[in-house]
């Protein structure tokens, strides 16, 4: 089976695996799902601005440009319907079908975008980035953390569909006011796919890049500048 990069990455994917954006095939995952990691938070007073527009967000979005040759913008697939079910882990069933699919954290503002990568056909990377107060950001995310963290091994299931799922903690680099980051390992019908994500606020804005390990180390600092840039 393979997920969408658009709805199975960041931060709708914090949340669970929005399996309700992908199809049935027999390729590997090549997309990421919610995260369950490290959380570090360095020093430095929030920010007390008032949360960007989602158009401002929009433009502080990576674009093929700043990732450079061989990266091509990924168009956002419908969403199927199918319900979403979490097995064997009690914290993250009891966070609901909404954070299953994706809606169950209530940021003020958000913008995402996915990227294919021609090196590889199983190569992608997203990015997503949200606004709202510092304290809202770190407790709405640190809530599907600490409940994915609690379930090293579980299965998601969408409609017939069946995933294994593992979580492995990782380090996160030192960057912004807070960093999470891990690796999360799909299996399915017989293919298996690791994918990273790492995210990191800075005051009032939280940057979430997903997808191949190596595509998210090589543009996670170019990715935090941009979001921090005014324009």
């Amino acid at each position: 089976m393979r997920c969408s990069t658009t709805t199975a990455l960041g931060l709708s994917a914090l949340t669970v695996l929005a399996l309700t954006g992908c199809s049935s095939s027999t390729e590997p995952v090549g997309a990421s799902a919610a995260s369950s990691a490290h959380a570090h938070r360095s020093g430095g007073a929030p920010s007390a601005s008032a949360p960007l527009s989602s158009a401002e967000l929009n433009k502080r979005l990576l674009n093929e440009n700043d990732l450079g040759e061989g990266y091509s913008r990924k168009p956002e697939p419908a969403l199927r319907n199918d319900d979403v079910t979490v097995i064997a882990c009690p914290a993250l069933e009891k966070l609901g079908s909404d954070a299953a699919t994706g809606s169950g954290l209530d940021f003020t503002r958000k913008a995402k975008e996915s990227f294919t990568y021609t090196g590889s056909s199983n190569s992608e990377v997203s990015e997503e980035l949200y606004s709202d107060s510092p304290a809202k950001l770190s407790k709405g995310i640190g809530k599907v953390f600490d409940a994915m963290l609690s379930c090293p091994s579980y299965q998601v299931t969408s409609g017939s569909t069946v995933v294994d799922m593992g979580t492995e903690k990782t380090s996160a680099p030192d960057l912004g006011d807070e960093q999470w980051s891990q690796l999360l390992t799909y299996s399915a019908g017989g293919q298996r796919s690791v994918v990273k994500q790492t995210a990191i606020r800075t005051g009032n804005i939280l940057v979430i890049v997903s997808g191949s390990p190596g595509l998210v180390d090589a543009h996670l600092d170019k990715a935090l500048a941009k979001a921090r840039t005014a324009h």
